[in-house]
């Protein structure tokens, strides 16, 4: 593994941690379950390569960068809505989590080369 990318494997785990703690400091008081739901939901975006490899990669790179789960926070902060505040949390969780375990951007050419290498097997990592 690269340095860089162990680096950003670390900044990853430490987005994710972020998030949650984002999350429930803003506690919406949801049930445990909507929790689970809503740090899976960026991982609909995988429905995009049913379109095809350019437009999959586009769709998952769209629900995975950091900027917009930050976006959401904001937004949540100037409306005064905790349970906006913890979406994005989650969401940023989620994003963190991926980069943390390996999962990065991925590129048009196929769903298992990212930014970060090629993920799955027999990758050279």
């Amino acid at each position: 593994m690269s340095p860089a990318r162990g680096w950003q494997q670390a900044e990853g785990a430490g987005m994710a941690l972020g998030g949650v703690m984002v999350a429930g400091f803003a506690s919406p008081g949801w049930p445990w379950w909507a929790w689970l739901v809503v740090l899976i939901v960026p991982d609909l975006s995988l429905a995009g390569y049913l379109a095809g490899k350019r437009i999959g990669a586009a769709t998952y790179n769209a629900a995975h960068i950091y900027a917009l789960p930050f976006l959401l926070m904001m937004l949540g902060v100037a409306s005064g809505s905790t349970a906006v505040i913890s979406a994005g949390g989650l969401w940023l969780a989620h994003v963190g989590a991926d980069r943390g375990i390996g999962l990065g951007l991925k590129l048009p050419s196929g769903f298992r080369d990212t930014h970060l290498g090629q993920i799955g097997r027999n990758s050279p990592d």
